[in-house]
């Protein structure tokens, strides 16, 4: 296992204070804030360590305040219900004092019923692409050191993108994104771990598929971008240790926001979850 990928193990084995209270630490990603991922994946972490024999299908969050990396989070579960076959909890992140975000998941015991999905989207394999480091290595020589030190971090994905990014030479380009994403090494055989591992990496590429249209890109002069709220679906298994393609697409942006929606498809073509997310994409200057 690769040390960023033990480090994120680590990142996302919350310390239990009480029997529904956890405390979660952060790390620098190079951003102002905490990664918004880290806190989606940490608030399920806590609420699937109270729930037994079930497994989360979806959840719905709402990113409040910017959240300080140096500082630990507390995560507060509030068990709202617990029925035949779904239970439903409440969480909430709460740092120096003030709730930075919140979120509601329904986790549902196994059952089998009518199935039907999508077709995944003919893209190349993941052995024929550019892992996305490559590229970010090109690019930080022209990039500004606050830019730098986002690129420079190291992720625990080995992600490769269909389309080139587009940070080097923005451009306009149609609202779509393809992404091939799996960790950097082989994880144990735990469904709720690899749900909240996709939960912590789905907030990676979405939001940046909004910037295609206006040739501008996250971390550039005069864009203020942050994530709003985040809503995900899971279908089926999925071992995020294996080959993921996460295609994104932008129906609209207006008002300062953009909004974006996600499809996440296992190798062999099963949907296994679906994202969608509004964020903040604010020009500034003069």
């Amino acid at each position: 296992m690769s040390k960023p990928l033990d480090d994120l193990l680590k990142v996302m084995t919350l310390e239990r204070l009480e029997r529904d209270l956890f405390r979660g630490e952060s790390r620098d990603i190079g951003s102002p804030q905490v990664y918004g991922g880290q806190v989606l994946g940490q608030a399920l972490v806590a609420a699937s360590r109270t729930v037994e024999e079930r497994v989360v299908h979806s959840l719905h969050a709402y990113f409040l305040r910017r959240g300080d990396f140096n500082q630990p989070i507390v995560y507060e579960v509030d068990r709202a219900r617990d029925g035949r076959h779904f239970s439903t909890r409440r969480i909430v992140a709460i740092q120096h004092g003030e709730q930075i975000f919140n979120m509601s998941a329904s986790f549902q015991a196994e059952e089998s019923g009518l199935e039907h999905q999508m077709a995944m989207p003919s893209v190349p394999g993941p052995g024929s692409l550019r892992d996305l480091a490559s590229y970010y290595r090109d690019l930080t020589t022209h990039a500004s050191h606050r830019v730098r030190r986002i690129l420079e971090h190291q992720w625990p994905f080995d992600i490769r993108p269909v389309e080139p990014p587009n940070d080097i030479h923005p451009r306009k380009l149609e609202p779509f994104n393809h992404v091939w994403v799996r960790t950097l090494g082989r994880l144990p055989d735990d469904e709720s771990l690899h749900r909240c591992l996709l939960a912590y990496i789905s907030d990676f590429t979405l939001l940046t598929t909004a910037t295609n249209p206006h040739g501008v890109v996250f971390g550039g002069k005069g864009l203020i971008m942050a994530s709003i709220d985040h809503a995900m679906w899971f279908h089926r298994p999925v071992r995020v240790d294996e080959w993921l393609l996460y295609a994104t697409d932008s129906p609209s942006s207006s008002g300062a926001r953009g909004f974006t929606r996600g499809s996440v498809f296992a190798e062999d073509g099963r949907l296994v979850a679906s994202t969608s997310q509004e964020g903040l994409m604010r020009l500034v200057g003069p």
